[in-house]
C-alpha cells in the first residue's frame, strides 16, 4: 500500500497508484475493462493506460466517469471533506468575504 506525503510524488505517479487501485476495486467487482469503459463511456485504451500506470494526465471528467462506473462517485466527500463556516470568513460587517486578498506592503 502506498501512502503520500505532502508533494512527495509526480501527477504521473499519482495517477499510477489510483490506475493500480481502481483496477484492483474493477477486479473485485467482476467487471471487465469493456464493461467499465462502456459504463463510463469511455474508450478501452484509455482505461486500459490508467490501469497499467501507462498515463501521465487525465481529465476531471473522465475519473468521475470511471468512478461513476464503478458506483464510487460518492467517495469525494473523503477527498475534500465538508468544511463547517469559519467566523474568519466573514469582515467586521458580517458579510462573507468573496477572496482572500493580502495587505500592500
Amino acid at each position: 500500500m502506498m501512502i503520500f506525503t505532502n508533494r512527495s510524488k509526480t501527477t504521473a505517479e499519482v495517477l499510477a497508484t489510483l490506475g493500480e487501485r481502481f483496477r484492483d476495486y474493477r477486479m473485485r467487482m467482476k467487471m471487465t475493462r469493456k464493461d467499465v469503459a462502456e459504463a463510463a463511456g469511455v474508450g478501452l485504451t484509455t482505461l486500459f493506460r490508467f490501469e497499467t500506470g501507462k498515463m501521465s494526465d487525465m481529465s476531471m471528467d473522465t475519473m468521475v466517469r470511471l468512478l461513476r462506473a464503478l458506483d464510487m462517485a460518492d467517495n469525494w466527500d473523503q477527498l475534500l471533506p465538508y468544511l463547517p463556516e469559519s467566523p474568519y470568513l466573514y469582515n467586521d460587517k458580517m458579510k462573507k468575504i468573496q477572496r482572500i486578498r493580502h495587505p500592500k506592503k
